[in-house]
């Protein structure tokens, strides 16, 4: 039942109204009375919620002395419900877009929350007309895979470096396999996540434990460009250590103090 009541208030009922409706469902036509008895709107407030359930067409006054009431049936309050919402998208999709003013490139939108990120990142995978490019892990991976795929068949291009993943496969998929994960993901604090979309627009997260996630998404195109030839650089730089050997390039920034700060950010002991 809470959890039909939590519905409910997404499309604009209280609580008590919610709970009154309900009662109407089940035991109808009775007095408001009867329906606070029942739903448990105390009946200092039930006159005024079955006001507004009036006023909202869910239900109805029978001719009775005392006035009994009977609900809306449920299959025709949803319908009606699904056409006012609809019409009200409509309107405001027409109606904003006109207002909206033209934003400038530079703008840069701050989001938190895992689920938001995730959203933006499929988002923007999704909004794709030609290619995506992709720095990411294999918890976030996991989550967009099928997503990825479909848009490969769509016939999208998608080129991904991926972190701690050697199973997975999102489009041209390249493994950051060159350097321990818990290296990289130690020095950057977490996952650094990055989503190009047809070179216009980059989203940047970071995702760590017991960490909420954030992420910064913009379409100005110093940033784009920074984002691409980021990841281009890793993809290439781990194509490049497959030919040299592993051991050969951490041995590079092993024995070398500003490598080592490089690649590790901590100083050579």
């Amino acid at each position: 039942m809470d959890e039909i009541i939590k519905e409910l208030q997404k499309l604009g009922f209280s609580q008590y109204e919610c709970k009154a409706y309900i009662t109407l469902l089940k035991h109808s036509p009775v007095t408001g009375y009867e329906v606070s008895k029942r739903s448990g709107v105390p009946r200092s407030m039930i006159y005024e919620v079955i006001g507004k359930l009036l006023d909202k067409g869910a239900i109805f006054t029978v001719p009775s002395e005392p006035a009994k009431y009977v609900p809306l049936p449920a299959e025709k309050l949803l319908k009606r419900l699904r056409e006012n919402f609809n019409e009200s998208f409509n309107f405001l999709e027409s109606s904003l877009k006109k207002i909206e003013n033209v934003r400038d490139t530079d703008v840069i939108w701050r989001l938190k929350n895992d689920e938001h990120v995730l959203a933006e990142v499929k988002d923007m995978i999704n909004k794709a007309k030609e290619e995506v490019w992709m720095s990411i892990w294999n918890p976030e991976a996991s989550l967009i895979e099928d997503l990825v795929e479909k848009r490969v068949q769509e016939g999208i291009k998608v080129f991904s470096m991926l972190f701690s993943g050697a199973d997975k496969q999102l489009g041209n998929t390249y493994h950051h396999n060159y350097m321990a994960p818990e290296i990289t993901e130690k020095r950057m604090g977490g996952r650094l996540t990055i989503i190009v979309r047809d070179n216009e627009e980059v989203l940047i997260a970071q995702f760590a434990p017991n960490t909420t996630a954030w992420a910064v998404k913009t379409t100005d195109p110093a940033l784009v460009l920074v984002a691409v030839e980021y990841i281009r650089h890793d993809i290439a730089f781990g194509e490049l250590t497959k030919l040299v050997g592993e051991e050969k390039v951490q041995s590079f920034w092993k024995i070398d103090s500003n490598l080592h700060y490089v690649v590790t950010g901590k100083r050579f002991e």
